[in-house]
């Protein structure tokens, strides 16, 4: 089975990691896999059964319960919970409440990460999250750490309607013992605090240039 190359983007949230991999998913035809979403769904489900999300075990055990298919849309990655899309949920106050808790338990972040391994089966991918570079995909050779200003985070946050504080996550995603969030070995470093959303898509295909991704010929 032939694998296909995988382009790993990382960075805390409100970096602008979604918006680039959308973008370079656009210019370069690749499948765009949203990894934090896969996690917003997991949560989500297990707030509907009411598990604890701080109870690793029954969280463990609700999990092995839970009928996950990750699927592609138009080039958009997509997951079901139980046969349902969770839609605008996955955006909800109870789940940014609760997603990094979720996301740090091992056997959560085991099965999502089988998940996200299996994009590679079907294209070319640019995968945008946490821990894209350092576990998922460690040996692809085209990583980018996005980053910004706390400040300016925090108003992209507010801007798209989510008031959790973006400090508070940046401790639960890099303090957890499982795929904290760090800079991949051989990541380039990508800051977009002083970026509009086209400056910083240039500066990155600028970056996968230099990493020797193949632009497609238009």
């Amino acid at each position: 089975m032939t694998l296909h190359r995988a382009i790993a983007i990382d960075g805390p949230a409100a970096s602008g990691k979604s918006t680039l991999a959308r973008i370079l998913s656009r210019r370069l035809d690749l499948i765009m896999v949203n990894s934090g979403e896969m996690y917003r769904a997991v949560t989500w489900k297990l707030l509907q059964l009411g598990v604890d999300p701080h109870d690793r075990a029954a969280v463990a055990a609700a999990l092995r319960e839970i009928d996950l298919q990750c699927g592609v849309e138009d080039f958009n990655s997509t997951v079901r919970v139980d046969g349902v899309f969770p839609g605008d949920a996955l955006r909800s106050e109870a789940v940014n409440a609760h997603v990094s808790a979720i996301s740090a338990v091992p056997e959560v972040r085991e099965r999502l990460v089988s998940l996200q391994r299996d994009y590679l089966k079907l294209g070319d991918v640019v995968m945008e999250g946490r821990d894209i570079g350092s576990v998922v995909f460690p040996e692809t050779p085209y990583k980018i750490y996005m980053d910004a200003d706390p400040g300016v985070r925090s108003a992209r946050r507010e801007e798209a309607g989510e008031v959790d504080s973006v400090l508070a996550r940046d401790r639960a995603d890099s303090g957890r013992s499982t795929a904290p969030l760090k800079i991949a070995d051989g990541a380039a470093i990508l800051d977009t605090s002083g970026h509009t959303i086209e400056s910083g898509a240039e500066a990155a295909l600028e970056i996968l240039e230099r990493q020797g991704f193949s632009m497609p010929i238009r």
